[in-house]
């Protein structure tokens, strides 16, 4: 039995009136969900949308409550950390991480890099030892897998793309969810999206194609 975080971080829901307006992130990390658990139906789901209810923003005092050792810490600095905590014991219990995210302005929404503020943590989720030289920081958790669901306007974001400098969303995650203890990373995504063109709609049926694979390799 596994157990699957998924995090969806559009500021779109899925329940409008007009399709249009539903995001398509969501909407296929939905599908991965209902493949997944069709074919895994003992495994447990965590989910949390943070599109809707975003985490809060670090600040001064979150950073300093964190650098200061449990054993000194005040009430205040405790409740600063609550969230955190939260967040970082659910990332603790995942063996996989589902994160379904829009490409908002080349990179990722505000919702999503909070929540990886909030989570990659000193001391709960990566160490930092100088006497690693160069690479001070190590993950302390080990084993995971990540699975990001992306959705973009425009296209050729991919390695070898015509707008492959621009992508700060794959690229990102992918660097940032190593201090979370995920060694594999998979990316699948639905571009064209401003377009509105037959090529949005090609790229919408290969991600759920991608996703029905991808379901069918991890489970």
């Amino acid at each position: 039995m596994k157990t699957i975080l998924h995090i969806d971080t559009s500021a779109r829901r899925t329940d409008n009136d007009i399709q249009e307006f539903n995001s398509i992130s969501k909407t296929l990390a939905a599908h991965f969900m209902d493949k997944w658990m069709t074919l895994n139906t003992e495994d447990e789901v965590i989910y949390r949308d943070i599109g809707l209810n975003p985490p809060e923003y670090i600040s001064q005092d979150w950073i300093a409550a964190v650098f200061t050792p449990d054993e000194s810490k005040t009430d205040e600095q405790r409740a600063l950390l609550a969230l955190s905590d939260t967040l970082i014991d659910e990332v603790d219990q995942a063996d996989i991480i589902v994160i379904s995210s829009p490409m908002y302005n080349y990179g990722m929404p505000a919702a999503l890099k909070s929540w990886f503020d909030q989570v990659v943590r000193i001391g709960k989720t990566f160490t930092f030892d100088l006497a690693r030289g160069d690479f001070p920081i190590e993950p302390i958790m080990s084993g995971k897998k990540l699975v990001l669901i992306s959705s973009s306007g425009e296209f050729g974001f991919e390695i070898g793309g015509i707008r492959e400098k621009m992508n700060h969303l794959g690229p990102h995650v992918k660097t940032a969810s190593k201090y979370l203890g995920v060694e594999e990373f998979y990316e699948i995504k639905s571009e064209y999206q401003e377009f509105a063109d037959e090529r949005h709609e090609n790229s919408l049926k290969d991600a759920y194609r991608d996703i029905d694979e991808l379901v069918t390799q991890l489970s």
